[in-house]
């Protein structure tokens, strides 16, 4: 292995590109399909609506017969599910509610605000042209039209489309399985009594969770793993049995106490270990058996931010997701920002909008290990990996946060 740091880009590339997808598949019913990804296209099978029906409460009528000199004759009703039986008669007009089917040789409808009625009969006190207030069939969706694509993670929307196609099952890849574990004898479970000076509550773990809960994969909780050669090799071996990919918070750093570098040489291969990022340069990169490996940092906020920006589109691809890169913006920095050339910087900020203007600025403590600033921010202030310091007004990238992050 190279001692040589990736760039963002191509650690990205490199992963993406070893890489493939599942292809497990299973049918789910719509109730349980949220965020799940599909695994084929999607056809309309029909139109939506299904029929010409009226925008509006009001008449339905002829457009041509909408003088407001001669009245028209209200001859029925039709609400939805419940339309007008026969063809309208000329000079007549039907009470139509929204949604209800046009009734046959109507072609228009009058808002009810617009008209004057007298007993059963009706003055249009507006002018009507042909279509007003109707929706016509198939404006929605046409059948055969491709309204998803495979590789969709599947939103509210979506899933109301699919309903309104009459679907109640879908076709979607089975879930990712992702074995989580911290390293680390400083670490003690949050409810428990910290006994030393120099233990910490182990909080990567729980924001890791969290973060993958957002992406809807199952998760094998492997707990908190003490600095011991045995017990992490144990973990390891326990997690590639099961998992698709393992995640880890610490013990990536190389240090006396790091056995991770090892126990992958032994058990699988190394791919790279170092990424030209900040927060978040240890980071290792692997295969260990059937099972890829993601060792992130142990500081909270460069766990956080490689799990964001590296791990994130990685399980997005694994999982069969069309990935798209990810939301990003221009703006003018607020005020000065530090920044050394070498490393691509995910500062952790705040952006807002002034005079027609996206405005951003750094928040909080930029440390990897200050977990309130990101708390604290709505966006990653995007620096470029050989850009030095930005001074106030320049133009800067910004990437609000996405659903892992709010």
């Amino acid at each position: 292995m190279s001692d040589s740091w990736l760039s963002v880009a191509d650690a990205l590339a490199t992963m993406q590109g070893q890489i493939q997808p599942v292809q497990e598949t299973e049918e789910v019913h719509l109730q349980d399909a949220l965020d799940r990804v599909l695994a084929e296209p999607v056809c309309a099978n029909m139109d939506v609506p299904g029929y010409d029906n009226s925008a509006m409460d009001g008449y339905a009528l002829r457009a041509a017969e909408a003088d407001s000199d001669k009245p028209l004759t209200v001859v029925g009703t039709a609400l939805a599910g419940h339309p007008f039986n026969g063809e309208l008669p000329a000079q007549s007009c039907v009470r139509i509610m929204t949604g209800a089917q046009m009734p046959v040789a109507s072609d228009a409808v009058i808002m009810q605000e617009q008209v004057q009625r007298e007993g059963d009969l009706i003055r249009c006190q507006a002018p009507v042209g042909t279509g007003d207030n109707v929706r016509l069939k198939g404006c929605d969706i046409r059948q055969n039209d491709m309204i998803l694509q495979q590789g969709q993670r599947l939103t509210p929307t979506h899933i109301g489309l699919l309903a309104s196609l009459g679907m109640d099952q879908v076709r979607v890849l089975r879930r990712l399985r992702v074995a989580l574990f911290s390293n680390g004898d400083e670490l003690v479970l949050p409810g428990e009594p910290l006994r030393s000076p120099s233990q910490i509550y182990d909080s990567n773990r729980f924001t890791l969770h969290a973060m993958l809960q957002r992406l809807n994969v199952d998760v094998l909780d492997l707990g908190l793993i003490a600095d011991d050669r045995e017990a992490l090799e144990n973990a390891f071996q326990q997690a590639m049995r099961s998992a698709d990919i393992i995640i880890s918070s610490a013990g990536v750093s190389v240090g006396e106490a790091d056995y991770t570098k090892d126990i992958m040489a032994s058990l699988g291969q190394i791919g790279f270990w170092k990424i030209a990022m900040k927060p978040g340069k240890p980071f290792a990169f692997g295969r260990l058996g059937q099972a890829w490996f993601c060792g992130l940092p142990g500081n909270p906020v460069a766990a956080l931010v490689t799990m964001d920006q590296i791990v994130q589109p990685m399980l997005r691809h694994l999982a069969g997701e069309s990935v798209t890169p990810p939301v990003q913006l221009q703006a003018r920095a607020t005020s000065p920002i530090k920044k050394r050339p070498g490393r691509m910087d995910f500062q952790r900020g705040r952006f807002s909008q002034r005079d027609g203007e996206l405005w951003a600025e750094p928040v909080g403590s930029q440390s990897s290990a200050v977990l309130t600033s990101v708390a604290q921010a709505n966006c990653f202030l995007v620096l470029e990996q050989e850009r030095g310091p930005i001074a106030a007004g320049e133009s800067i990238t910004i990437q609000p946060f996405d659903c892992l992050l709010t």
